[in-house]
């Protein structure tokens, strides 16, 4: 019976220590992992000013990039957009996608994108916005809800349009409660919180279309059921912004966004860009160094009938200037990378100020 007793107690006390040394394994375990993350917040706080100033460094290349500008009108076959620029500049021989930071042994990657190739939503009327979900693709029984709702989204009162929804029905909704902006977007985001695209926002980007979507574009929309998920060729977010000036450069505009002022057509559109006179030159390729810029919207003349009236008119909506550029700067370190957004407002080539700055 002794035997039998010591067996047991000795089997219990075995189980006793193995229990023990699980737990042991999983604190030692937890406590491992929770010095990994200490040691990696530690370590992402002591580069967190590095990061920065390499940011700062590259948004400063973008202004001097921008600053070398001479010429009376902003084009793709410059500097900043990636053509040759001024080769007597500072930046001449720069490639920003590959930017050396001192003697550091470190390189950035700099895109420099002006604002005035899109139409500013915010002085965007019914027109235009008709004109815009038509490009796209969107179904013409629903362009009227949406266009009414980014009105009353923009307008400052409480008083919906015909189709439109204001913030007595964005209180209410079963998703994401809201109520309306009444005033100007600060971010082309906010069309993700507006009636008509909320539901689908395939039509303001692609990045939340399904894989297996049917592609939608103006041309294909007639053979498309309403009933399947779709997503678009051409979305709000490659048409407008939030941040420009009021006309759209010709010479970076592409050939969607000059559409999108209904006396341009898609011939005379894909003409501006590519066609014989045209800005990308004889060889129809853009950043080239025979492009063959705008230097005025009279040049226009060059892919259309010279008529006054009608140039007169476009000089309404086109321009051949940019004011406003936003700049994308990579950084890495440490085997990290964060990427810095800032937007630049050129008023001259001596004054080129920053209006805002962020990372992701």
């Amino acid at each position: 019976m002794k035997i039998k007793l010591q067996s047991r107690r000795r089997g219990i006390a075995l189980i006793i220590v193995m229990i023990v040394i699980a737990i042991l394994a999983v604190l030692a375990g937890n406590f491992a992992a929770s010095m990994k993350v200490e040691t990696m917040l530690a370590r992402n706080a002591s580069f967190d000013s590095e990061f920065e100033w390499l940011g700062r460094s590259g948004i400063e290349v973008a202004r001097g990039v921008l600053s070398e500008v001479k010429d009376p009108y902003i084009a793709l076959n410059q500097k900043w957009a990636g053509g040759l620029g001024d080769t007597n500049g500072a930046f001449s021989d720069a490639d920003l996608h590959h930017f050396p930071v001192g003697d550091t042994g470190r390189f950035l990657d700099i895109e420099i994108e002006d604002q005035e190739r899109y139409f500013n939503i915010n002085v965007a009327d019914e027109v235009i916005l008709h004109q815009a979900l038509t490009l796209i693709g969107v179904d013409a029984a629903q362009q009227p809800t949406i266009v009414d709702s980014i009105l009353d989204w923009r307008d400052p009162d409480d008083n919906p349009h015909m189709s439109g929804t204001e913030s007595s029905d964005y209180k209410s909704a079963p998703f994401l409660p809201h109520v309306a902006k009444n005033g100007p977007l600060d971010d082309l985001s906010e069309l993700l919180l507006i009636r008509g695209i909320m539901e689908q926002p395939q039509i303001y980007s692609r990045a939340f279309a399904s894989p297996g979507a049917s592609m939608i574009s103006r041309h294909s929309r007639l053979g498309a059921s309403k009933f399947e998920e779709v997503a678009y060729e051409t979305t709000m977010s490659d048409l407008f912004t939030t941040l420009s000036g009021r006309l759209i450069n010709i010479n970076t505009a592409s050939a969607k966004v000059l559409q999108l002022i209904p006396e341009i057509d898609e011939n005379l559109a894909n003409a501006i860009v590519s066609g014989p006179g045209g800005r990308n030159g004889p060889d129809g390729a853009p950043n080239t160094p025979d492009d063959t810029p705008f230097r005025g919207v009279q040049e226009l003349g060059r892919v259309m009938p010279a008529n006054p009236q009608a140039l007169a008119m476009l000089s309404r909506f086109f321009g051949v200037q940019s004011l406003v550029f936003k700049v994308n700067v990579k950084v890495e370190l440490g085997g990290m990378q964060r990427t810095y957004h800032a937007y630049l407002r050129r008023n001259s080539p001596r004054d080129i100020q920053m209006l805002c700055m962020d990372w992701d």
